[in-house]
């Protein structure tokens, strides 16, 4: 589905990022898996050469403007071209409002909305150069509120305003633009809550689990395939129905 296609992936050293980068890669992409933690990158490069796909680490720091900008041209010269860009890299620092630093505000926001932003526009160059790209975001069910994560829900609905602003700026470049918002995926952030949080949320799931980051990286592979070529500026919430209820 994305034989000859290469993609570079955000936040890719582990979770859903990982899944996203493995998943491509046995569709036939060339994978760029770039985290802020080089040795989690290198190791899911690895493991997909090993497996038979083609993948390279890059130690990346999105809210680094000269260091996205010199890996994407050195991967454009390299390879000629870059049609897929994940936006994936995200952190939280959750806190009730009242109670939230200023810091843990501004890092959340910078990460997650302008960590978005610059690998994003650094893309633009490239893809409108060949007419064709893909970009998807990374939102969160959050993005419609959620008690103790003012800066993690604010810099997911910015994403979110930011996906369909880019959509309708790039339509007629041949790139869309569209954003995934996962529900309650089981990651190892999941995995550390208790036992009886975990029932509590889940009884709110219409379908009765937790997603897998499987099923992220799944709609993030229809929104990447020529199967949604018509479709930008939409947000596609993974998150068995939860949304729906709030």
């Amino acid at each position: 589905m994305l034989k000859n296609k290469t993609a570079l992936i955000t936040g890719a050293g582990r979770g859903i990022g990982a899944t996203i980068a493995t998943r491509f890669a046995s569709e036939g992409a060339t994978v760029i898996v770039a985290d802020i933690a080089s040795d989690p990158a290198q190791e899911v490069a690895d493991s997909i050469n090993s497996n038979g796909g083609k993948a390279e680490a890059a130690c990346l720091d999105v809210t680094n403007k000269d260091q996205v900008a010199e890996l994407i041209s050195n991967l454009v010269k390299r390879y000629d071209r870059l049609d897929i860009l994940i936006n994936n890299a995200g952190i939280t620092r959750d806190s009730l409002a009242m109670r939230m630093s200023e810091e843990a505000w501004d890092q959340v926001i910078t990460v997650n909305l302008k960590g978005t932003w610059i690998p994003s526009q650094a893309v633009i160059r490239p893809m409108r150069k060949r007419k064709w790209g893909r970009i998807v975001n990374t939102a969160s069910i959050a993005a419609l509120g959620n008690v103790g994560q003012a800066n993690y829900s604010a810099s997911k609905g910015g994403v979110i305003s930011l996906t369909r602003t880019l959509a309708l700026e790039l339509a007629r470049s041949g790139i869309t633009v569209n954003c995934i918002a996962p529900g309650a995926i089981m990651t190892p952030m999941l995995e550390e809550i208790s036992e009886d949080m975990r029932k509590q949320y889940l009884e709110r799931i219409p379908v009765r689990r937790f997603g897998t980051p499987n099923d992220v990286a799944s709609a993030h592979l229809f929104f990447c395939s020529d199967l949604a070529e018509y479709i930008t500026g939409q947000v596609l919430f993974v998150d068995g129905g939860l949304g729906v209820g709030m």
